[in-house]
């Protein structure tokens, strides 16, 4: 039976006055190419969107559907994006942290508690609290999730005409078939997480060329070009 998150976790920290309760959710983390991103949601007050679950138990369809209805809903949103290459650089915790650095900046809302999903508590300069399956069980992590997953789709889909051998429409830079088989023909992109451990087994092919995304600072700005957030704002 699928999870039906609810706002008893937010309530707890109303109750303690702690007014401003942001649910914080990534997506990405698993991918081979593209960014790391991290959403960051503060629910209404009012009213109730139905159908908010954790995104990665909603189809596609139902995920675009929830977008416009939480946009619509939530008090404030934002996402932030750690680049492939940041990735990279960072390694997965710092790049989460930063990307999480990036949400919380432009959420237009300061505070007083975040709530994350998962077990490890990586946002060290807020008040914060890590829930277990918090994507399953609060509110806004669930509709953070929704947002965050929605912008990361759309990025990916976007790139994907850039990089049309790896299909990054169907697969997002996650490793399915046809990435896989992209990468043994032609390589790696300017997109791809050269640190990942599929990397090492590539062969010596030569690269998918691209007039875009040859650093960080390009990628980014692809990234601004998508939608990213109220206002189209990314950071």
């Amino acid at each position: 039976m699928t999870a039906r998150p609810s706002l008893t976790f937010e309530r707890r920290c109303w109750e303690a006055g702690e007014a401003t309760v942001v649910g914080v959710d990534e997506v990405g983390r698993g991918a081979w190419a593209g960014p790391l991103t991290v959403g960051a949601l503060v629910v209404s007050p009012h009213g109730r969107v139905n159908g908010i679950r954790d995104s990665k138990e909603l189809r596609p369809n139902v995920r675009e559907q929830l977008f416009e209805r939480i946009d619509g809903w939530a008090r404030a949103w934002s996402v932030g994006h750690a680049t492939a290459a940041e990735c990279d650089e960072l390694g997965m915790t710092d790049a989460l942290r930063l990307a999480t650095r990036r949400a919380l900046e432009v959420l237009g809302a300061e505070p007083d508690r975040v709530l994350l999903d998962g077990s490890f508590n990586f946002v060290d300069w807020r008040p914060s609290t890590a829930l277990v399956e918090g994507d399953r069980r609060c509110l806004s992590i669930a509709a953070a999730s929704v947002m965050a997953k929605v912008v990361r789709d759309r990025i990916m889909s976007g790139l994907a005409t850039e990089f049309p051998p790896y299909r990054f429409e169907s697969n997002k830079g996650y490793p399915a078939p046809v990435h896989r088989a992209a990468l043994a023909t032609h390589g790696p992109c300017a997109i791809h997480r050269l640190s990942w451990s599929f990397a090492d087994a590539l062969p010596n092919a030569e690269p998918v060329p691209s007039a875009a995304h040859r650093d960080t600072t390009s990628a980014l700005a692809t990234y601004e070009r998508a939608f990213a957030g109220p206002g189209g704002t990314l950071f």
